[in-house]
């Protein structure tokens, strides 16, 4: 077992006919330390469907279940927190909302954002986009030295998010990153979802110091 774990991200559009059967296998496969539902510009009552849908799948598993951007339908719907991004309301508010339930926050490339979401009670930073990526536009690329310095200091976790895969994790691993988030990493992996997780696990084992350490 490592330190690092991996944060799944739900892929832009679901069918929920189909996709919890293969969320279910997929998070069968290997380790995942939570799963986020982001579903961009989709009406509130298709999001609430889908979180009353999969949020079982995931907590039956021991997977925490975020919602991303809406602190209030979170705590409504039973998720265990929510992600925000800088534009997503009021933090403060959020926290407050959220009670005991997770909080993240993005902080892009900002150790000043990132500070003043640890102030504000964040149960993790989020950095990123570290490499080219297909999900969103990517305006801001944090060097590694940003990971470093976060979990040197700091003992709130840090998520490394944007373009992460099996192939270039290594580094963001060893940099101190305490989840790697990824979407096409596993949702896109030709073999399947399934093999793209486990994949992503043996990176992960692979650049961990744990393993070598014994």
């Amino acid at each position: 077992m490592t330190d690092c774990r991996v944060y799944l991200i739900t892929p832009p559009r679901i069918d929920l006919a189909v996709f919890p059967d293969a969320l279910a296998r997929t998070l069968d496969a290997g380790d995942v330390a939570c799963l986020q539902l982001r579903l961009k510009d989709a009406p509130r009552d298709e999001i609430r469907r889908a979180i009353d849908t999969l949020r079982p799948v995931a907590q039956s598993r021991d997977v925490a279940f975020l919602l991303n951007d809406d602190a209030e339908l979170a705590v409504q719907t039973g998720c265990d927190g929510a992600h925000l991004g800088q534009e997503d309301g009021d933090h403060e508010k959020a926290r407050a909302l959220l009670k005991d339930a997770t909080l993240g926050i993005t902080c892009h490339d900002s150790r000043h954002l990132a500070m003043r979401a640890g102030e504000l009670g964040a149960d993790y930073v989020a950095f990123g986009a570290f490499f080219p990526t297909t999900t969103k536009d990517t305006q801001h690329q944090p060097d590694l030295e940003i990971l470093e310095w976060w979990s040197s200091i700091f003992e709130i976790p840090c998520v490394a998010i944007g373009g992460i895969t099996a192939e270039n994790c290594a580094p963001l691993v060893r940099a101190g990153a305490d989840f790697l988030a990824v979407i096409g990493a596993v949702w896109n992996h030709p073999e399947g979802p399934e093999a793209g997780l486990r994949a992503m696990n043996a990176a992960i084992a692979a650049a961990s110091p744990d393993e070598t350490e014994g």
